[in-house]
């Protein structure tokens, strides 16, 4: 199964939501990445307020990194000290004109099928796209039973959204790291991508929406918070023409 890092910096100014160095270059460190498959990073992204399940959280990260790796052993490799990974870790610190937190976890991939996805096969060079970020912060009683009805039930409800391109669920695992900054640790994470704000706000404001607010009122007894972050997502290329 195919996993994935993840890099969040949150800005401990929270008027102060802009990434302090040139997303250009994390493209171009992130290609240094040994063993790195594909790579996406997330920007804040304003968005209308459509979404009946979620409102603005402070936990907005002013970045997120995607890093995706075919196995484990090579994203624990990559994350020995003093490698690529704390090399951008280290210089984003140092550029930054407002104090950053980051946070660390690496998580199982799960991808599912959309039926427009638009040439999402990681091999186009698509500049950008608008994803939908969401993190469930807490805990479920049944882990099990958890992920088995969401699993089962909440990604057929998402597929049939309008415009939607790419579909994936994220699950927590343990892992070596040499980076020393803390690691987060949500249950679980989301992600629906769409072409540009406008797409995400119409998907966001559909009748599809109502089946899946049916669905979360049917979830399994979970606690915590459930944040959702509309962000400008830049694709990479490993292989740039």
């Amino acid at each position: 199964m195919e996993v994935c890092f993840f890099l969040l910096a949150h800005c401990d100014d929270a008027a102060e939501m802009r990434l302090p160095i040139d997303p250009s270059w994390l493209a171009a460190a992130s290609r240094d990445i040994p063993g790195l498959t594909r790579f996406v990073i997330h920007l804040p992204a304003a968005s209308p307020d459509s979404d009946p399940l979620s409102k603005p959280h402070a936990s907005s990260p002013c970045c997120a990194l995607q890093w995706y790796f075919d196995d484990l052993g090579l994203l624990e490799t990559a994350l020995q000290t003093n490698g690529a990974m704390q090399r951008v870790v280290d210089r984003t610190t140092n550029a930054a004109e407002v104090d950053l937190t980051f946070a660390q976890q690496v998580m199982a991939v799960r991808s599912f099928t959309t039926p427009n996805p638009g040439g999402t096969d990681h091999t186009d060079h698509r500049a950008e796209r608008c994803t939908y970020l969401v993190s469930y912060e807490g805990e479920a009683e049944d882990f099990n039973a958890w992920l088995t009805h969401y699993i089962t039930h909440h990604p057929p409800l998402m597929a049939q959204l309008p415009g939607i391109r790419e579909l994936e669920i994220y699950t927590r695992l343990d892992f070596r790291s040499g980076l020393t900054i803390p690691r987060a640790t949500a249950m679980q994470r989301n992600k629906v991508v769409f072409d540009n704000p406008d797409a995400l706000a119409a998907a966001l404001a559909s009748p599809i929406r109502a089946h899946m607010k049916a669905d979360f009122n049917a979830f399994p007894p979970y606690s915590g918070p459930t944040p959702h972050f509309p962000m400008r997502s830049i694709y990479g290329n490993l292989n740039p023409i």
